[in-house]
């Protein structure tokens, strides 16, 4: 898509799932992309080398893509830890055009049994940690007087509640505002925040509900396309809103759930 070769990403929780998905995406339409990841970066090895095989095939069609992928380590709810990440990826690709807040834990169980801690730690990494990136993210493009766009990966628990995830949902909750916030403040500078709103699906961090048949059927049931998204189904929409082709388009969320709150 347009504007989007030889710019470099950062994505958060880039080591599988749906941020590996939108790492790979942007890395085969020839940007250079950061990959966030933290504990052991196994996983997160393997996304680059999924990024160099894509960025090889691209290549064939867009000779003068040049993509480059490199890893950097981060807990996203640590202040210096993110903002020590902002430097890496300065340094070796260059100050981040794009940003896209991946990075996203959940904790289940009935509410009045959750400690603080781990509602806290929720709320660390997925809203703490979208906003520290985006402010590292904002700061940079200021100071060199550059347009940007930023994706925060919400869901559709932004808006529908998810009982016996509490944290999970005030997260999003609250990313949604953000992201509202963020293009209100932003949007005569030249950058751009948007969100996208993933429905059901099957990725290692929800791979436990999806072994329940009953569960399944009756959440099948609820979706008007009749199927759980692949996280290739997210690619598009975060490649589309990063570049020029979303030029007129900030302070939005695109759900792509198979038609799911349509239905509601």
């Amino acid at each position: 898509m347009k504007g989007l070769e030889g710019k470099t990403a950062l994505v958060t929780g880039g080591s599988s799932g749906i941020g590996q998905a939108i790492a790979i995406g942007l890395g085969r339409e020839g940007v250079n992309v950061a990959v966030n990841y933290v504990g052991r970066p196994e996983g997160a090895e393997a996304t680059k080398d999924a990024i160099d095989r894509g960025v090889q095939m691209c290549m064939k069609e867009v000779e003068a893509a040049g993509a480059r992928a490199m890893l950097v380590e981060a807990d996203v709810s640590k202040e210096d830890e993110v903002e020590a990440m902002f430097e890496q990826v300065g340094k070796e690709l260059g100050t981040p055009d794009f940003l896209v807040n991946n990075a996203g834990i959940q904790i289940s169980g009935d509410s009045d049994e959750l400690d603080p801690p781990a509602f806290d730690r929720v709320l660390a990494v997925n809203l703490r940690g979208s906003f520290l990136c985006a402010r590292q993210a904002i700061r940079r493009l200021l100071a060199e007087e550059r347009a940007g766009a930023i994706v925060n990966v919400s869901s559709v628990h932004q808006i529908i509640p998810k009982p016996k995830f509490l944290s999970y949902s005030v997260s999003k909750g609250g990313m949604q505002n953000l992201t509202r916030t963020l293009a209100l403040e932003y949007a005569g500078r030249n950058i751009r925040v948007n969100g996208i709103g993933p429905g059901y699906f099957r990725t290692a961090l929800t791979d436990v509900f999806y072994r329940d048949a009953k569960w399944q059927e009756a959440m099948l049931a609820k979706i008007p396309m009749g199927r759980f998204g692949h996280t290739d189904d997210l690619v598009g929409a975060a490649v589309f809103l990063c570049s020029d082709a979303a030029a007129y388009i900030t302070g939005q969320c695109l759900y792509v759930d198979g038609g799911y709150m349509a239905s509601i």
